[in-house]
């Protein structure tokens, strides 16, 4: 059984970043920076309420008689208490005879062609640790993506107005970002864990390299181009937010209500209607705050019975990457036209190419993940680079074909030539063109149903991938 090391640093980065939080609003007050102290603690206090929510939900605490868990989930130390039962947990395996233990099945990674299944047996104790595993997996992200992201950019931007870094800013800027990029790491791995459920799945520390170098260039730059737009267009920098946080929140919706899908009853048991739309609601408020920074390993899909869809949409992440890297283009240029004197102290086309060229370095290494370092790429449908090509080629071929001269040189070439009357021919027929219909390749990978060892119905609570009608998928 692996030591639940996972835990443990999702609890440090939570508690690291709760205190310098908490000391950093203190020099504020000191100062007289209401402001700045408001926002540092609601940065810190709300996702910190919506994790223990979260816990509490997950280990169904609710339904069980446990007063004292729930009082101290209530003082915002319920990751603290979770993290010492894990591993007490750990500690007492072996010393105890198992009452029963349960067969799981996995599938090998196939070789040759072929996959093995291999049983083997999991007992309570390690049922329990991937409970707690499950769930601090999920609460890293809600950490990440709903206080880390906010707080990192919010201190970057008072660094920037006051031309200075104090050594409690610098402090909880370096710790929000690590745990900006341990949340998106471990929702890739969750999200690979989740869409091969079938599969024994081995991630090995050159993928974590990866997916840590990835996430890091891109949230990053996506960060810093935010401050600098909005340290020159305060105004407009609240519909840009607002504008790419309610595309990302509406559109599982609008897929939903596209697909006339009954309204998902399965979450939870005791849940009412009403319950069911709220933890919905925060499911993709979540999604939309993972998109905003980042590119989202897992997609909400609200008509599944998992609330996700297990395949790999290349074309989706080529959109993505594609609009981000132009909308980051933008918003530096608006920069770059707007700057003021403020920024005399660097040398302005030097900084914006650095942070373009920096995004596309993380982009270059999720490229080689997904083409050289996913655990499961051998069960991709088509290679990765292959299918974004091709989705790149499509899109310009789309973009080309909008034009007005294209569009008649396209009539020209598609149209057949006019037949020219003949005197030796007198038949004045339709002309026949044979049309090749272009194959579908759309490969509808096979959806799995997530094991529920441990009694939870919440694999899928913040996992997901949108269809779409144009895929590309592995």
């Amino acid at each position: 059984m692996r030591l639940p090391s996972s835990i443990f640093v999702s609890v440090s980065l939570f508690t690291a970043e709760t205190t310098a939080a908490l000391y950093l609003s203190s020099t504020y007050r000191s100062a007289g920076d209401q402001i700045w102290q408001g926002l540092t603690l609601l940065f810190t206090l709300v996702p910190s309420v919506l994790v223990q929510l979260t816990l509490t939900f997950i280990h169904r605490d609710l339904s069980r008689d446990r007063p004292l868990i729930l009082l101290l989930h209530i003082l915002q130390l319920g990751p603290i208490v979770r993290c010492l039962e894990a591993f007490c947990i750990y500690g007492s395996v072996g010393r105890v005879e198992e009452p029963y233990v349960s067969i799981t099945r996995k599938k090998q990674m196939p070789r040759g062609g072929q996959s093995e299944e291999v049983e083997r047996q999991v007992g309570q104790a390690e049922g329990k640790l991937f409970t707690h595993r499950a769930a601090f997996a999920r609460t890293s992200v809600i950490q990440a993506f709903l206080g880390s992201a906010p707080q990192l950019t919010l201190q970057l931007y008072i660094c920037v107005l006051q031309q200075g870094v104090s050594i409690g800013r610098g402090t909880l800027m370096v710790i929000s970002l690590l745990s900006i990029v341990y949340g998106a790491l471990r929702c890739n791995i969750l999200a690979i864990k989740i869409k091969y459920d079938d599969y024994e799945v081995d991630v090995r520390p050159i993928a974590y390299l990866c997916v840590f170098l990835w996430r890091s260039f891109e949230i990053a730059t996506r960060v810093v181009v935010l401050v600098l737009f909005s340290s020159v267009l305060q105004l407009w920098v609240l519909p840009v937010v607002l504008l790419n946080f309610l595309i990302f929140f509406l559109y599982p919706w609008i897929l939903f209500w596209q697909s006339h899908s009954p309204f998902p009853e399965n979450i939870e048991k005791t849940l009412t209607r009403v319950g069911t739309t709220i933890v919905l609601c925060l499911l993709t408020f979540l999604y939309a705050g993972i998109n905003m920074f980042c590119w989202s390993a897992v997609q909400v899909k609200l008509n599944d019975p998992d609330l996700i869809n297990k395949s790999q949409n290349w074309y989706r992440m080529a959109v993505y990457y594609m609009l981000r890297f132009a909308e980051n283009a933008s918003l530096l240029l608006l920069w770059y036209i707007y700057k003021t004197d403020f920024y005399k102290f660097i040398y302005p086309p030097l900084l914006l190419l650095q942070l373009l060229v920096a995004y596309a370095i993380g982009i270059f290494f999720m490229l080689v993940f997904y083409q050289f370092c996913h655990p499961c790429r051998r069960l991709f449908s088509s290679s990765m680079t292959q299918g974004l090509w091709d989705c790149s080629s499509l899109l310009c071929l789309m973009c080309n074909s909008d034009s007005p001269q294209n569009r008649r040189i396209g009539k020209t070439i598609l149209e057949p030539p006019s037949p020219t009357p003949r005197k030796e021919s007198g038949n004045d027929g339709a002309h026949d063109t044979d049309t090749d219909d272009m194959p579908n390749d759309m490969l509808n990978s096979t959806i799995y149903d997530i094991p529920n060892e441990t009694g939870n119905n919440t694999g899928g609570a913040i996992n997901g991938d949108i269809s779409h009608s144009v895929s590309c998928n592995a």
